[in-house]
């Protein structure tokens, strides 16, 4: 009995082992391509400038054509359509990818994305170089590139932020919709948050405009909890932080708005440091800029109208301190936090909070 069982083990292993052989080589498949693929033929440009429009930013840009390459097999080919700003393609980007078909038409929005990924800056009519590269299977094997062909592109920059401003008699301005209203700082990585903390008038109120001068759209509240909103065709909300009724106590305040859940908060704030005797707006982009403190709170700086080009900018106090951090247009800065990166240039309202750190660089004509 016990030779019999020993038998059919050997037996099954020997079977599981053919079985599993097998199974294998089944599953296998060989592929053979040419050892010289033939590279995709990209089509020249039947102009030489583009210039991308910002409004209608879906709108076609550019079709691209090429013929397809040829590695021998028949299977479906990848495509990605590559730019830069040199014609070795030092640092490509993407523009986009495609598979079994050789032809695309990019939109304005997709030209300007890929044009400033490849390291145009907007508003310059630059060379851009593309090229088709062709790949195989979904590991992109066996890449070859296609000829190269050059268009001037003329980017455009896209500001997609929105900028607030305070009014009211608890702060600077009053009630003066175009009085050197100081803006509010919004939040580097949630765009609907902004921020202001500094001194608010006792017995005063104040509301929260989208345009100097202009008092539609603003922004108040009816319950003392949630924001309300006037865009242009409603009543105005009452003012902030109570809903109206009784002014606020003589202080120090963070104002926190979030746009996107419509609330607010308001709490008092206590200040632990001085404000520097002075401050400048110094870096790459500008020439030094002195900053002017608010005479009703100056732990509030600005700058207005200042020119800034593609480079950087930090903030430098009278005792060597410099101020920075790395995002653009808006972020809190540190002592040694770095240069802030200056990525289009315009005229610009700079404003500096040196009791947070928070800064806005707000562009006046994008």
């Amino acid at each position: 009995m016990m030779k019999n069982i020993k038998r059919f083990s050997a037996l099954l292993l020997i079977g599981l082992f053919v079985f599993t052989f097998n199974s294998c080589d089944d599953d296998s498949e060989l592929f053979t391509i040419s050892n010289s693929p033939n590279a995709a033929q990209l089509a020249d440009l039947n102009f030489t400038d583009l210039t991308l429009d910002p409004v209608n930013t879906n709108n076609p840009a550019v079709t691209l054509n090429w013929a397809a390459a040829d590695y021998g097999i028949q299977s479906s080919i990848n495509y990605a359509v590559e730019f830069s700003s040199d014609d070795v393609f030092t640092a490509p980007a993407v523009a986009a990818n495609v598979t079994g078909i050789t032809t695309v038409t990019l939109s304005m929005a997709e030209v300007n994305t890929a044009a400033g990924n490849a390291g145009l800056n907007p508003f310059e009519l630059k060379p851009v170089y593309i090229r088709v590269v062709s790949s195989l299977g979904s590991q992109t094997s066996e890449k070859v590139m296609s000829n190269v062909i050059q268009v001037n592109v003329y980017p455009y920059f896209n500001y997609t932020f929105n900028d607030f401003y305070l009014v009211g008699d608890a702060t600077a301005p009053g009630w003066d919709n175009n009085n050197n209203n100081p803006a509010l700082f919004r939040d580097a990585s949630d765009s609907n948050v902004y921020y202001y903390t500094g001194r608010f008038a006792g017995g005063g109120h104040f509301k929260v405009l989208s345009t100097l001068g202009l008092w539609q759209p603003q922004y108040g509240t009816d319950d003392g909890a949630t924001v309300g909103a006037n865009l242009g065709s409603g009543s105005d909300p009452e003012r902030f932080p109570y809903g109206g009724g009784n002014g606020i106590p003589e202080g120090y305040y963070t104002f926190k708005l979030d746009l996107a859940t419509n609330t607010f908060t308001f709490d008092p704030y206590t200040v632990s440091s001085t404000s520097p005797a002075s401050l400048t707006l110094q870096g790459s982009s500008t020439a030094n800029v002195a900053m002017t403190p608010l005479a009703f709170d100056g732990h509030i700086w600005y700058a207005k109208s200042v020119r800034l080009t593609p480079g950087d900018v930090q903030f430098a106090t009278g005792a060597g301190a410099m101020w920075g951090s790395a995002t653009s247009f808006s972020g809190v800065a540190t002592d040694g936090g770095g240069s802030i990166p200056v990525v289009v240039e315009d005229d610009y309202d700079v404003w500096f909070n040196d009791l947070t750190g928070r800064y806005i660089l707000i562009p006046l004509n994008l």
